[in-house]
């Protein structure tokens, strides 16, 4: 696929993600101007794509869509539910055809008959406006004028010269005037074919169209501007107020086209100018060329002509400059494919290594010089290293909206009127993470619209609101990202859960568990409450697999639920992937990083304490218990140990502990190694990193490591 199919394609899903947003915005009660025409402005950008491509089917398919939008956008049609899902369904089948240009095929039967058939439902839609006086009536492609009445001198004047380009881009010139109809009347329409070149040199393609309007309208400028933004770039127009001043039409004599005397003809035969002002006009520009600086701004002479006001010339200057400032913003944009971004990082984190060796190598030779060298570099590296990270980093958001749809066509097919609500969504986290996040976040919002979240009879029996609420919640904390799946729904049955478990075996028949402990036994292979199984998703089954992949990106999952209040699904990940801050312990000769985000504390373990933990695994910090791991015995460290000991109080999910280790050596930049399949069930350990020195260090799994001291703690409290 060459690079402007590709460009389309990734483009067009863009667009088609926006437009299924907005349409389901439409759905909850938004159908004001602005998201109707965003929607249609999605459908003429894809159409103009599709054009520019050269690809019919597409061209074709949009151009029907693209005219129930614009009836749409004049309000001709009116949205409803059932005209909400047509269009969805045409979303969806933009992407199907999308989908063959990406694949360069062609589509086949079925995917013809499905376009063939909603094709003919927007037909149904649509409405033929009828032709009075003083209307262009649009039949085809052809523009017929009727135009009847006396000329008004309080009429807008609109200048209008398309670019050759439009109708390749599968724009319609008359498509624009058939909206200035639905804003006001069209006095009248004079076509200029000048630019229309000799037959021999005619490209059937382009467009060589020209027009000068006289339009009576109760609309603002803003307004009548707005109806070419599609063409904005592609044309030349040129809108001027009812009695505006002579000075408004000088410039564009001059910088039009045709010939001056000719459109100065024009103007006269619209009412827009007189013939003794047309006269004025031009002998006052014609004086004025040999001596530019003579020449006042156009700001100026508006504003002592008294067609507009000092203020509005000032505000306009203002609203120029951010447009120009925010093109000159899209310009710098540009996209990256993600493997050459995967061995920029690779490369910073070869970089970082190397960076402290270098350091390190500095210190021990003690040249002060080259010290002070080398913790620049190293400064410098660390702020490569976050920038680089940077560019990985996405918002949650983009990837909450499109559970809209899903929760939308879902509640639809199980009778139930759910509300998703998002908050967060500008919560940032590696790309990676977003992309392996999908399919587990997936399976808890199907099991809450399945099984978590009643049917509205049974809501309304227990005096719930007949609409239920789902809720996707995102939020930074102790260097991760939390992402909260909530429903008001029936919650899960403790007991239900504790009598499965017994049946299975999973626990003995004198074991006391945690609610959370309970709780998480659903997430047991094959484990499942549910009475039915249906088709979308059963509360418990594959919930073994969301975990599976959740821990699989060093993250954790908890579940918080109370029987006829719903149930709280909470997602623990870190931020990225590659790249993390670490803490340096040393114990015995091997050393180890904890990440730095869920570092609290250091404190030194005293003689007394060393004394009385021997027999118990907590001490008291400063009125809390605090329960830790002695890191020697977790990993078996057979040589002894030295005279000190050190406490690093580390935190997961509001739960503290303290790592129990020998040495402490400082902060460390950990580029991330991941080990390989033969030690991927070692508890505790969650990756390893390459040191300067070139020897290799542990980095530790806080997350398992609490997890271990909350069971010890938990042992001791039964005993």
């Amino acid at each position: 696929m060459d690079a402007i199919q590709q460009a389309f394609v990734v483009e067009s899903r863009e667009l088609l993600q926006m437009m299924e947003d907005k349409l389901l915005q439409m759905e909850g009660g938004g159908a004001d101007p602005d998201t109707i025409n965003a929607i249609f402005r999605a459908a003429h950008t894809i159409k103009g794509g599709a054009g520019v491509i050269d690809c019919k089917f597409i061209v074709e398919f949009t151009h029907v869509l693209e005219n129930l939008l614009d009836e749409m956008r004049t309000g001709t049609v009116t949205s409803d539910r059932e005209l909400i899902e047509v269009l969805l369904a045409c979303s969806d089948q933009l992407g199907t055809l999308i989908g063959c240009v990406e694949s360069e095929s062609e589509p086949d039967d079925d995917i013809n008959k499905v376009s063939l058939s909603l094709r003919d439902k927007l037909q149904h839609y649509l409405r033929i406006p009828s032709v009075t006086s003083h209307e262009v009536a649009l039949s085809g492609e052809n523009v017929h004028i009727s135009v009847g009445g006396e000329m008004e001198s309080d009429n807008w004047h609109i200048s209008l010269r398309f670019g050759p380009d439009v109708l390749r881009k599968g724009m319609d010139p008359a498509s624009f005037m058939r909206y200035l109809m639905e804003l006001g009347k069209i006095v009248h329409l004079t076509t200029l074919p000048d630019a229309i070149p000799d037959a021999i040199d005619m490209d059937a393609e382009s467009c060589y169209l020209g027009f000068e309007i006289s339009y009576q309208s109760e609309a603002d400028k803003s307004r009548i501007e707005s109806v070419f933004d599609f063409v904005r770039d592609d044309c030349v127009v040129q809108i001027w107020p009812p009695h505006s001043k002579l000075a408004d039409f000088i410039s564009s004599i001059e910088a039009l086209p045709e010939d001056t005397m000719r459109l100065g003809e024009i103007l006269i035969k619209s009412g827009a100018l007189t013939r003794n002002e047309l006269d004025l006009a031009l002998n006052t520009q014609s004086d004025r060329q040999g001596d530019p600086s003579s020449q006042p701004k156009i700001g100026d002479v508006l504003v002592n002509q008294g067609a507009v006001t000092a203020e509005v010339v000032e505000a306009a200057a203002v609203k120029q400059g951010r447009i120009n400032e925010k093109k000159t913003i899209e310009s710098q944009l540009i996209r990256v494919q993600a493997a050459k971004l995967d061995q920029l990082i690779d490369l910073v984190g070869e970089m970082v290594i190397a960076s402290a060796g270098a350091n390190m190598l500095a210190r021990k030779s003690g040249e002060t010089a080259l010290v002070e060298s080398t913790s620049v570099i190293s400064m410098l590296v660390e702020q490569i290293r976050d920038s680089t990270l940077q560019l990985r980093m996405v918002q949650i958001g983009d990837s909450f909206t499109r559970f809209q749809r899903v929760v939308h066509d879902t509640s639809r097919e199980l009778g139930k009127d759910i509300e998703l609500v998002i908050s967060g969504s500008e919560a940032e986290l590696d790309k990676s993470v977003v992309e392996k996040l999908g399919d587990p976040l997936m399976h808890l919002v199907r099991n809450a619209l399945d099984h978590g979240i009643e049917l509205p009879e049974v809501r309304t029996a227990k005096g719930k609101p007949a609409r239920g609420t789902l809720r996707l919640n995102a939020y930074h904390e102790s260097g991760s990202i939390v992402i909260e799946i909530i429903d008001d729904g029936a919650g899960m049955n403790r007991e239900k859960i504790l009598s499965k478990a017994h049946e299975r075996e999973l626990i003995g028949p004198n074991q006391t568990l945690s609610d959370s402990e309970i709780y998480g036994l659903i997430f047991e292979p094959g484990f499942s409450t549910a009475d039915k199984v249906t088709n979308i998703s059963g509360r418990g089954v594959g919930l073994d697999v969301v975990k599976r992949n959740i821990t699989a990106l060093r993250g954790s999952v908890e579940v918080e639920s109370h029987e006829g209040v719903g149930s709280t699904f909470r997602i623990r990940l870190p931020l990225t992937l590659a790249i993390i801050d670490g803490f340096l312990v040393g114990v015995g000769r091997a050393s180890y990083v904890i990440p730095l985000g869920t570092v609290v504390e250091c404190i030194e373990l005293s003689e007394k304490d060393r004394a009385e933990t021997l027999s118990r695994q907590y001490i008291n910090l400063r009125g809390e218990v605090l329960p830790f791991v002695r890191m020697r015995e977790q990993f078996e460290v057979a040589e002894p140990g030295g005279r000190r000991e050190n406490i690093v109080v580390v935190q997961y999910a509001g739960q503290k502990i303290g790592l129990v280790v020998d040495e402490l050596m400082g902060e460390f930049q950990t580029v991330i190694k991941p080990l390989g399949s033969i030690f991927k069930h070692i508890k505790g350990i969650g990756g390893s990193t390459i040191l300067g020195s070139g020897d290799v260090a542990l980095i530790l799994d806080v997350q398992s490591l609490v997890a271990l001291a909350a069971v010890h703690q938990n042992r001791m409290q039964a005993a």
